[in-house]
C-alpha cells in the first residue's frame, strides 16, 4: 500500500485545546500546571508511514504530566527550554539527543522547545529482523543515550536532512522511492544509534558468513530487477540468500563497493538513459527524473553522476 504524506500544524493558547493535543499526539496525561504564567501552544508534524517528524513549543507556565510511551520509538532533542522524565526511579537529563522511555513515564518541562522523531515499534522491530534475517528477533533498547559522540552527530545529521530537506518539500515526496527511503534511512540511523539488543545481535555476527561469487551474482541480479521498487540492503541480501553483513563483505571482496553503493550506481545508469531518451521540450526535467529513481539532493546526485558518466545530468537530458 502507497504510504502518502501527512501534515498538520497547530497553535493555541487554550490550555484545554493545548492539553487535549499533547494527549492525541504524545500520550502525555494528567498535567498539572503552575497556576502562574500562561499557555503558549504550536507544535508542527509531517510524516509519512510509521515516520513521524514533530516540532513542540510550549510557553508559559512549567508543567508536569505523565506518558504512555509504550508501541512507540521516540527520539527528542531538546532546542531550548527544560525537559525531564522519571521512570522507574531513574532520572533522565535531556540535552542532545535521547531515547523517550517506551513505557509509562513522568515529565516535567518548561519553555519548551523540542523536536522528537516518532516511529512504529513494531515497523522498528521488523526493520530489525529484516537486517538480521531472523524473523524470530525481539528488539529492546538498552540506553536512552547514542553510544559515542559521532553516532549523536549521525543522527543529528540524518533528522536534520529528514526535516529541512526531504519532509517540507511536498513535490519531492511525492516519489515513492524517496518516501519509503526516508523512512528506511531514519530506521537504519535510529538502530545503529542508539544502545539495543539489535546492535549486540550485530556485534555478535560481526564475523558474517563468508561467501563466494554466487551469492554476489544473485544479489546484482535482484538489484537490477528491482530498481522501480522499495528495496534495502535487507531485502537484497535475502535475495542472495546471505545475512546482510555476510552480504557487505562479499561484495566488498568481489566488487570493491557495498550493495547499497551498487544499487546506487545501477539508478544512477537508469537515471542517464532516462534523460537520453527524454524530450526537454514536453517539460521534462533533471529534477522529475532523479526523484523518479529516488534520489533527494541536487547537488550530491549532480556530483554522482558526473563522477559514474563524466558530464553533468542537465547536459545529458539537451544532448
Amino acid at each position: 500500500m502507497e504510504q502518502q504524506m501527512h501534515r498538520t500544524a497547530f497553535t493555541t493558547r487554550d490550555p484545554a485545546e493545548g492539553l487535549a493535543v499533547l494527549d492525541k499526539v504524545f500520550a502525555v496525561r494528567e498535567v498539572r500546571r503552575s497556576p502562574c504564567g500562561d499557555f503558549r501552544m504550536a507544535l508542527s508534524s509531517a510524516g509519512t508511514g510509521p515516520l513521524r517528524h514533530e516540532h513542540l513549543r510550549l510557553g508559559g507556565s512549567s508543567a508536569a504530566g505523565s506518558t504512555d510511551g509504550t508501541g512507540v520509538v521516540r527520539v527528542g532533542h531538546v532546542r531550548n527550554g527544560v525537559l525531564t522524565a522519571t521512570s522507574r526511579g531513574d532520572r533522565f537529563a535531556r540535552r542532545g539527543p535521547f531515547l523517550f522511555p517506551g513505557r509509562p513515564f513522568s515529565s516535567r518541562w518548561e519553555d519548551l522547545d523540542l523536536v522528537t522523531v516518532s516511529l512504529d515499534r513494531s515497523a522498528v522491530e521488523a526493520h530489525a529482523r529484516r537486517l538480521l534475517a531472523d524473523e524470530r528477533f525481539r528488539l529492546e533498547f538498552t540506553g536512552d543515550r547514542p553510544i559515542s559522540s559521532a553516532m549523536a552527530r549521525y543522527w543529528t545529521a540524518t533528522v536534520g536532512h529528514l526535516g529541512r530537506d526531504l519532509l517540507p518539500h511536498e513535490e519531492l515526496m511525492r516519489a515513492p522511492l524517496i518516501r519509503a527511503e526516508a523512512v528506511r534511512c531514519l530506521t537504519t540511523a535510529l538502530l545503529q544509534t542508539f544502545p539495543s539488543s539489535f546492535l549486540e545481535r550485530s556485534r555478535a555476527d560481526a564475523d558474517g558468513s563468508s561467501a563466494g561469487a554466487s551469492g554476489v551474482r544473485r544479489a546484482v541480479a535482484f538489484i537490477e530487477g528491482h530498481l522501480e521498487e522499495d528495496i534495502g540492503l535487507a531485502e537484497i541480501a535475502t535475495a542472495a540468500r546471505m545475512s546482510p553483513r555476510g552480504l557487505q563483505t562479499a561484495f566488498r571482496r568481489e566488487l570493491g563497493t557495498t550493495p547499497m553503493g551498487r544499487l546506487r550506481d545501477a539508478r544512477l545508469d537508469a537515471v542517464h538513459r532516462a534523460l537520453l531518451a527524454a524530450d526537454p521540450g514536453t517539460g521534462v526535467t533533471v529534477e522529475t527524473v532523479m526523484a523518479r529513481w529516488g534520489f533527494v539532493h541536487r547537488g550530491r546526485f549532480a556530483a554522482a553522476y558526473r563522477e559514474r558518466h563524466g558530464q553533468n545530468p542537465g547536459t545529458t537530458l539537451r544532448a
